[in-house]
Formats: structure tokens, sequence, C-alpha cells
């Protein structure tokens, strides 16, 4: 049955269907045959097939959005450092060029904005394009409106600073929205934001698992093409090692995954096309087995190590931050074993291996240690989002809720 729908489905958004499962896909079809009346599926099948507006619905109710502001907080620490030295270097020649894509329901590029006013930059001294292929994800960005689920993690200061609180939810306040312009674009078009200048920063994260090898390639060039030179493009932890074999350099800044391009760029083809975006005036799951219980990590009472043992685990932790950064994932899997050999369990360290499990396609394992994070720290925020990702694209839904319900809220010893 889902053959042809996974065929339409990579045709349209590029879609490796692997990556989200089978199940995922089956369900999205069966939603929208329900939505629509259709008597079955090869009625379905004739409505999608000759309908743009259909084939939008489908992709939607495929790609199901899983962000929330700050996500990778590393991330916009180093943005607002590059931010601040590349205004420096335009002394108020332009403001920064800034793009996020896909930008979901609007938490990044909000994100974004927010750091930079924090930090200080002028109003005008910035501006944030964000693009997404889902007309209903960008009305959520529009109407900038937000549950709880959309915060995490420990500091909530700048929910404070920058959103009234309503019955309906959490509303963002207009001077960060309009930093931003909400665009409505396929990545994969032809001559995608061709008229525009090249960006200083581009966030792309976690999109890129979602495709199979030769589209990965084709995404990874339009992203060096909408770049700068000297620009600096922001990827998701698993993603490091493909941008590491297409002519980027990891910046290597501790858990913020930043790239920059090592070799010149190429002559530039003249764009095929009128670039398909509409602008407004207002990736993620991976299919696998069902992951065996992990071994328990017995948890000892030890006395408080030594400011010199401490910093020798900050150090090793941050080597295994630095090579997974660059893509050296045998490397940063090796510095690992070492680390749990030399100061013993450690989440942050498990944590790693999880990521580093996802890289090299061992999706079983890789749940396996995020189950140990988790019980070495039950309120570990990426932990926790990737293992709901992982059991969502299983078709476990009821699990993927709790564990996001569990980051949204702490957890209770009970549920460790």
């Amino acid at each position: 049955m889902s053959a042809r729908f996974e065929q339409l489905l990579h045709g349209l958004i590029g879609l490796d269907a692997e990556s989200v499962g089978q199940v995922v896909i089956e369900r999205a079809v069966r939603q929208r045959v329900a939505a629509l009346g259709c008597a079955n599926e090869d009625a379905y099948w004739l409505k999608v097939h000759n309908s743009a507006s259909e084939q939008q619905a489908l992709v939607e109710a495929v790609v199901v959005p899983e962000t929330w502001f700050f996500r990778y907080p590393e991330s916009f620490v180093a943005l607002v450092n590059l931010a601040r030295e590349r205004s420096t270097q335009l002394a108020g020649a332009r403001p920064l060029r800034i793009l996020s894509l896909p930008c979901s329901t609007g938490e990044e590029p909000y994100s974004i904005a927010m750091s930079l006013l924090d930090a200080g930059l002028p109003g005008d001294g910035f501006r944030i394009d964000a693009m997404d292929i889902s007309e209903v994800n960008l009305q959520r960005a529009e109407r900038a409106l937000y549950g709880r689920n959309s915060f995490r993690g420990d500091d909530l200061s700048f929910r404070d600073r920058h959103f009234a609180e309503t019955p309906e939810g959490f509303e963002l306040r207009s001077q960060v929205r309009r930093k931003v312009r909400l665009l409505a674009g396929n990545l994969l078009a032809p001559g995608l934001l061709a008229g525009e200048a090249p960006y200083d920063f581009v966030f792309c994260r976690n999109l890129l698992i979602y495709f199979d090898r030769p589209t990965q390639h084709t995404v990874a060039g339009v992203l060096q093409r909408l770049m700068r030179d000297d620009g600096a493009l922001f990827i998701g932890p698993a993603e490091a090692s493909l941008f590491s074999q297409v002519g980027m350099q990891a910046l290597n800044i501790p858990l913020a995954f930043v790239f920059r391009r090592q070799t010149p760029r190429p002559p530039s083809a003249p764009a095929q096309a009128v670039p398909s975006v509409t602008a407004r005036t207002r990736p993620a799951p991976v299919a696998m087995p069902v992951a065996r219980a992990p071994a328990p990590v017995r948890r000892t009472p030890a006395a408080v190590p030594a400011p010199a043992t401490v910093a020798a685990a900050d150090t090793a932790l941050g080597e295994i931050a630095a090579l997974a950064n660059a893509g050296r994932s045998d490397e940063a899997r090796a510095a690992c074993e070492r680390h749990l050999a030399a100061h013993g369990p450690t989440a942050q360290a498990f944590y790693w291996l999880g990521l580093l499990s996802d890289v090299a396609g061992r999706s079983s394992e890789a749940q396996d240690y995020y189950r140990k994070t988790l019980y070495l720290e039950p309120t570990h925020a990426e932990a926790l989002a990737h293992l709901s990702a992982l059991l969502a694209a299983r078709g476990d839904m009821a699990g993927a809720r709790r564990l996001q319900q569990r980051a949204g809220r702490g957890v209770s010893r009970d549920e460790r």
C-alpha cells in the first residue's frame, strides 16, 4: 500500500521513507482518507495525485514538528558571539542576514531574535528570514501563541521578558515577532531564494536525517549556495559527518554544531527559475526495531570528587564534543569509552554515545544509551527529545508524549 505514497513524498520533499518508518506514512494516509471521506486508499490516491493542495496536506500529516525555544542552547551563545564579531566588521554598512529553515512553528527563528536582542544588538542590525513548507506551521508561527511544551529546560527567564501570559498560552511580544519574516517554500525547489542576497548565518538542523544520501548532498549544496563565503551554518548533531564530507569545517565550539566553508565557493550557475517562495505579511524521527531494555547503571555513594578530577572530566567531555562536532565519530566514541573508564558512568557520556549511535545508524543501541542517560539525569532535555522522536517513529505515540510531558514539567521519583 505505502510504496506509491513513499515515492510521492520522496518526489515532493525528498523524504526517505525509512527515516520516519512505514507506519508513520500509513497513519498519515489513513488520516487523510478519513478527513476527505474517500471510499478507500485507491480513491485517495487519485485525489492526492491530482491535487497540489492535498499533496501539501499529506506532507503536513507526515512531517510532525518537534521543537521548542532555545533547543541546543549552546548554539545561540555561539551565534551571539559570531554575530557581534560580524556586526563589528560591518560597522553598520548593512544588517546581518540570518535564515532559519525549516522554521516549523517559529520557535527557532524567534529564539534567534530573542538571543540577539538580549545581547544588545540593535533591532535594525539584523534581519531573520524563516521558511517552512507547511502552511499550518507558518500559521502557528504567525500567531506566535505557545503552550508549555515549547518551553523546556531550567532557565525560562526569557519567557518573562518576551512573552505575555494569556488564558490560551504565552503570546510572543511584537518587538520579537517583527524581526522575523515568514516565508513559504520548499528547500528542493529550483532557484530557491535566488533573488535574495546570501546569508551570514543559516540554521538548518535535524532535517537532512530524513533524506536519502543523494538528496542530502543536493540539500547540502543548496545550503552552501545560500550562505556567504564567510558565513556559518548551524546543523543538528547527527549531521556533522555529512557536512565534513562536502567541504565544510567545524568551528569546534562545543555543542554548537556550527560549520564554515573550508574551500572557495565554485562559480555560481544562473538561477534556474523564479524562487518558489511566498512571503507572508505577518527534523523528527527514525524508524527502528523495538529496543531491548538497557542494562542498569548502578549508582553507588561516592566521595565528592577533587577539583582536579572534575576538571579532567570536563576536559574529556570537551574533547568528545569537539570530535563529534567535527564529524570524527569513531574518535568521539573512543573518547567516550575512555571517559567512562576513567570517571565512571556519567549522563553526558552516555548521551554522546547515544548521538554517535544515531549517526552510525544503530538506532536500538542509541535508545539504550538515551535511557541510561535518563536513569542518571531524568530531566536531560536532549535525551528526552531524541528518545521521544525515536519512539514516535516506531509508532509509540503514547510513549513519545510521556517523554515530552516529562521534559516540560520535570520528573518525579516514581517516573525515573
